[in-house]
């Protein structure tokens, strides 16, 4: 007799609840393979986590209590691949707990989505952390921050507010900062890091795009205006606010148009 094919919400439930880094990892890029290849099955039969599993390092602090980084200095540069490391650990679990909270509501298409951008999200993270080592360091040698995660807890509710902050909020702000990161990095003569954040630069406006796309669908679904109901949601949960300056070109690519973040900024 022939096993049945064990849940999506099974396979990303077990993800978000593997601690280890690389682990976690190879369990994100393993699930969106399984499900590309038709080895899960479309059901949301298990509740995701309030909080995924963790590594005991890094230790995670309040983002005020938070060292400050020191400029171009050997430790400076340590200190921001480790950050960058941390936000693409972070955004697996992310892009795992979107699917499994909200996959059954918004249909297939948002799972294979959302499943990609956390297999990208798991290269991300391993490349960066192969990065660190080569500088002499590893994910978990500093401190981190958990202010992404309380983002997800913010928005658990409701996959439009999910959608409004997660990548059209905090990711978009990847597409800002990232070319100024570049610049300085490829300055610095780290030249597989530049290539390395181009890499990124490119995946997270496809990313970008995915959110924006689904909070249109959203919205057709719930018959209400789309830049409107961002801008309510984003007020409602999203404490900081936007500030620029903003990469238009990149943001245009995403699917975000200037008039709607503008508004915020």
């Amino acid at each position: 007799m022939t096993a049945e094919r064990p849940s999506i919400a099974e396979a990303v439930r077990a993800a978000l609840l593997t601690a280890g880094p690389h682990a976690k990892a190879m369990a994100a890029r393993a699930v969106a393979r399984d499900w590309r290849r038709g080895r899960l099955r479309y059901a949301f039969d298990a509740t995701m986590p309030h909080r995924p599993a963790r590594p005991a390092a890094p230790e995670l602090m309040p983002p005020r209590d938070m060292p400050r980084r020191r400029g171009g200095s050997p430790a400076g540069r340590i200190a921001l691949w480790h950050a960058l490391a941390h936000i693409e650990f972070v955004a697996i679990d992310l892009a795992l707990d979107i699917v499994g909270r909200f996959g059954l509501e918004m249909g297939p298409g948002f799972v294979g989505d959302f499943l990609s951008v956390a297999a990208d999200e798991a290269m991300h993270f391993a490349v960066i952390d192969r990065h660190l080592r080569a500088m002499g360091s590893h994910y978990g040698a500093l401190p981190a921050h958990d202010g992404l995660w309380e983002a997800a807890i913010e928005t658990r509710h409701d996959v439009a507010a999910r959608l409004a902050v997660v990548p059209m909020v905090l990711e978009a702000r990847a597409l800002d900062v990232t070319p100024a990161t570049i610049e300085r990095t490829r300055a610095g003569g780290d030249e597989r890091g530049a290539r390395i954040l181009e890499r990124i630069l490119d995946d997270e406006i496809r990313h970008v795009r995915f959110g924006a796309s689904q909070f249109s669908a959203v919205c057709r679904n719930r018959s209400v205006e789309p830049d409107s109901h961002w801008k309510m949601l984003v007020q409602h949960h999203f404490r900081s606010a936007l500030k620029p300056p903003f990469n238009d070109s990149a943001r245009q690519s995403a699917g975000l148009s200037r008039e709607i973040y503008m508004a915020l900024a």
